[in-house]
């Protein structure tokens, strides 16, 4: 086979058109963008307000490490959103299963915003509570698939590491809309009124953006690499995850491998430095959801960089060099958080979120492509979300015991390099993926 077979597959030969692509690429990042913004509001509300609303009768420090709990049951159930979702998306194709994804994450979220306190209803507040972030959980747990898949399986073979990266975008967008939306409200707000009523407008915000994302998800047509299985009835799988557990089982263990520490990175960088910042340092809260929306900002444009230079050099050296640089950074990060200057908590920020990008970039198309079509929506949800149960779910659990443990941040960074070097090493272990032609079946014996 010729070096250029393998590397344009029948996607690219029967390629959709430009407008087409960017049509895709919109609307899975709005799409994504919104899902995210309803993920993050939950827990930056959880480092900031659930605390004292849901957990009233506890100490500050344990009360946050209830919050994070509840936050932590939407990552158990992402896992079981990936699957359920995902053997939809590759039964009956990915268009369909995302916008039943958006809806569900739309209600389950403006639901949260509605939702009386413990003062009000006892202990049904957080029992509540913990039901409509499991229905986040599930939403999202679908998602992230099949919009990846959406742009992965459009467009040329060449640019799928920039196309699959715009999902990922969704990410700091999201970001930035959630910590917006609250630093917006507390502006606008006393510290009384935006404890009693404030926080309750982003979560209702959400109600108004899931719409307009809707809108433009319906107006989609099918992935034609999915669209080509659909033609080939005999390679459509009745239960993907049998066959993905029975052919596939080195490639999901690589992926969560190679997940877990992108995972845990990004939740200390982003979430945890609130806790950090307001509750250990005694600082502004604005000094937190501030750094984190400059620095989310710049990520916005280095993530679609660092998924076309995936393109360019592959998938592997971009995670594997940002993975040793966030190694060394996650030390100086605490170190510039314990100053207690603006400036330099912005710093720590900013280059962790860079580093961050530089994985998590070209981290979509890798898991991705390790997948056929048949049976890649099930496959890539199961790898990637079961690493969230085990990276972003435990990450600041895991970050705010060591503080409350060791009352510093060293543990905290060792942490964070141990779960580095898992990914590094299952990085090392699987196989390059950017030239691989995904209309071709992986090699069930081999991790690509």
């Amino acid at each position: 086979m010729s070096p250029s077979s393998v590397h344009s597959s029948p996607a690219e030969r029967g390629a959709t058109p430009p407008t087409g692509v960017r049509r895709v690429v919109v609307a899975s990042l709005v799409g994504t963008s919104l899902e995210w913004y309803d993920f993050f509001i939950y827990g930056t509300a959880a480092a900031l307000v659930f605390n004292k609303l849901f957990f009233p009768s506890f100490e500050p420090l344990v009360g946050t490490l209830l919050a994070f709990t509840t936050y932590a049951v939407g990552f158990i159930a992402r896992p079981v959103g990936g699957l359920v979702f995902g053997h939809y998306g590759d039964r009956f194709g990915r268009k369909n299963v995302l916008v039943a994804t958006l809806i569900l994450m739309g209600v389950a979220t403006f639901a949260i915003g509605l939702l009386p306190t413990y003062a009000s209803i006892g202990i049904w507040a957080p029992l509540l509570l913990v039901g409509l972030r499991f229905l986040q959980g599930l939403g999202l747990g679908g998602e992230w698939g099949g919009a990846v898949l959406m742009t992965l399986e459009t467009g040329s073979a060449d640019k799928r590491g920039l196309n699959a990266s715009w999902p990922q975008v969704g990410v700091p967008v999201g970001l930035l809309l959630a910590n917006g939306v609250l630093s917006l409200m507390g502006a606008l707000t006393s510290d009384e009124a935006f404890l009693s009523w404030g926080w309750r407008v982003p979560f209702l915000l959400s109600g108004v953006l899931v719409l307009i994302g809707l809108w433009i998800r319906l107006s989609l047509a099918e992935s034609p690499a999915f669209a080509r299985v659909a033609e080939r009835e005999a390679e459509k799988q009745k239960a993907p995850i049998v066959e993905v557990l029975r052919r596939y089982p080195r490639q999901v263990l690589l992926a969560i491998g190679a997940r877990i520490g992108v995972d845990v990175v990004f939740y200390v960088y982003v979430l945890f430095i609130a806790t950090y910042v307001v509750t250990y340092l005694k600082l502004p809260s604005s000094y937190a959801l501030n750094a984190v929306l400059i620095a989310a900002a710049i990520q916005t444009v280095f993530i679609p960089v660092c998924g076309a230079l995936s393109d360019r050099f592959g998938r592997r050296p971009l995670l594997i060099v940002g993975a040793i640089g966030a190694m060394i950074w996650t030390f100086v990060f605490f170190a510039l958080l314990d100053t207690g200057n603006f400036g330099l908590i912005v710093l720590a920020a900013v280059v962790a979120l860079l580093l961050h990008a530089a994985m998590y970039g070209p981290q979509a198309s890798f898991i991705a492509e390790m997948f056929p079509t048949a049976v890649r929506y099930t496959g890539a949800s199961m790898g990637y979300q079961l690493a969230g149960i085990f990276g972003g779910a435990l990450a600041p659990i895991i970050a705010t015991a060591l503080l409350d443990r060791f009352k510093s941040s060293f543990y905290i960074s060792i942490y964070v390099v141990v779960v580095l070097v898992v990914a590094v090493v299952c990085v090392l272990l699987a196989k390059e993926t950017a030239k691989t032609d995904i209309d071709q079946a992986t090699t069930p014996s081999r991790a690509g």
